[in-house]
């Protein structure tokens, strides 16, 4: 890859620290855990949380996409939504474990993940910049497995560094979670430190450039027209339908994946480290695996048999009662995770003219958050219903399989499709 490709790529292992650490593995838990009053009312909350941001990112993501398109400033954006992301993560430090301090951790990490997929948007429209059609789905792919050796190195020094030491190496107090909450302020860090190199590298076209206001009008205009223009394109409409049910599936899944494994296997805090570690172990590998191999087997085809994969071994997940039987699937299905996402990135950057590249990432956005609020939805009430965690987490295998089967009649464009792509060097 370009010195460029490299840089962009970077930004994978800086950001993916959040979902991780934040989303996933360690606040996520300790919310459910250790801030809520119990883990499935803690579970339900975490959902109504996850569908306030999901409405918010719906709803700001096509604007500012087409806004970026039309004032040339994705770079200038991008820094705002990582500082941003940053400070708010940061923020998490102050919620302590008890359940007064519920709100004021939502609040945290729900404003921390509006600025995290705003900041994709602009993130993901680079793509084109950096990569030639044949190599989209190498570059992306590489990336995504870049992004999850990130996460995992982040995940790896909270463990180390944080939450194991006792008595802990900073005077951390155990007994109010500080070594816990502590790793919100390291992904912080690591955000900023890691987030630079894609800013130096691929600056924004030089002045004169349209002020805010008319790059506003512009980015509206624009955006009102690719939403028009849609019935036109039933490619581009299907396959963001087929997304919005899957990213909807993919994304509870990842949102609770470790609210589950705490409150149904009884997991500690260090087991979900450990659980996380390997996780993404095998996640990493999958998507580096899959993107060498993306531009020969092409990118709808690479989607489907991620969702295919992920939809088994889910069920799975949720019939087991032996952790060990959850820890060897769980395992399993890390190796998918990362494809399905990095091949739709790949795929949508094929489909999206350069001009307006933006603006279809900010529809991208759209079609993974429009009905974001389904899923944990879906999740929170099921679980809230009946008390069970088993059958919340279920409601996910049902998103992946109407967004699997809605992609089986999406047409594969020529620029992903297997055998149009240049032999890989």
């Amino acid at each position: 890859m370009s010195r460029k490709a490299w840089a962009w790529a970077f930004y994978d292992w800086a950001n993916s620290a959040f979902p991780t650490v934040v989303s996933t593995f360690v606040i996520a838990a300790y919310f459910a855990q250790g801030v809520a009053p119990d883990p499935a009312s803690g579970q339900a909350m975490w959902g109504w949380m996850q569908t306030a941001a999901g409405v918010a990112i719906a709803l700001l993501s096509p604007v500012l996409g087409a806004v970026a398109d039309a004032g040339g400033r994705r770079r200038l954006m991008l820094l705002a939504c990582t500082v941003f992301t940053a400070f708010f993560t940061a923020l998490i430090w102050f919620a302590e474990p008890r359940p007064a301090d519920a709100l004021w951790a939502l609040a945290c990490v729900g404003l921390a993940t509006v600025g995290f997929e705003l900041g994709t948007v602009f993130y993901n429209s680079m793509l084109p910049q950096v990569a030639p059609p044949e190599r989209l789905g190498r570059v992306s792919g590489l990336a995504w497995g870049l992004g999850y050796a990130g996460g995992l190195a982040c995940l790896g020094t909270c463990l180390l560094l944080l939450v194991q030491p006792d008595p802990s190496p900073f005077g951390l107090d155990r007994g109010n979670a500080e070594h816990i909450r502590a790793t919100a302020l390291l992904v912080a860090v690591w955000t900023l430190a890691f987030g630079w190199p894609v800013l130096l590298a691929l600056p924004d076209p030089p002045p004169p450039r349209p002020r805010w206001r008319e790059a506003a009008r512009k980015g509206l205009a624009e955006i009102t027209g690719l939403l028009r223009g849609l019935p036109h394109r039933p490619a581009m409409a299907r396959f963001l339908v087929a997304r919005l049910f899957y990213t909807d599936g993919l994304n509870t899944l990842f949102a609770f994946g470790a609210i589950y494994a705490a409150g149904v296997f009884g997991m500690p805090f260090e087991e979900i480290l450990l659980f996380g570690i390997a996780l993404n172990v095998t996640a990493g590998l999958g998507a580096a695996g899959f993107g060498l191999v993306e531009d020969k087997l092409g990118a709808r085809r690479t989607i489907l048999v991620s969702l295919v994969a992920i939809i088994a071994i889910g069920l799975g997940l949720v019939l087991v009662e032996s952790k060990a039987e959850f820890w060897a699937l769980a395992v399993v299905l890390g190796i998918f995770m990362g494809p399905a996402q990095s091949a739709s990135r790949s795929f949508m950057a094929a489909l999206a003219p350069p001009a307006e590249v933006s603006a279809h990432f900010g529809l991208f956005a759209l079609s993974g958050r429009i009905t974001g609020f389904l899923g944990p939805a879906a999740l929170a009430a099921v679980t809230a219903a009946t008390g069970n965690q088993r059958l919340g987490m279920a409601t996910v295998l049902v998103f992946l399989a109407l967004g699997a089967a809605i992609l089986l009649t999406v047409r594969e464009p020529a620029a992903t499709r297997p055998g149009w792509a240049t032999p890989l060097a």
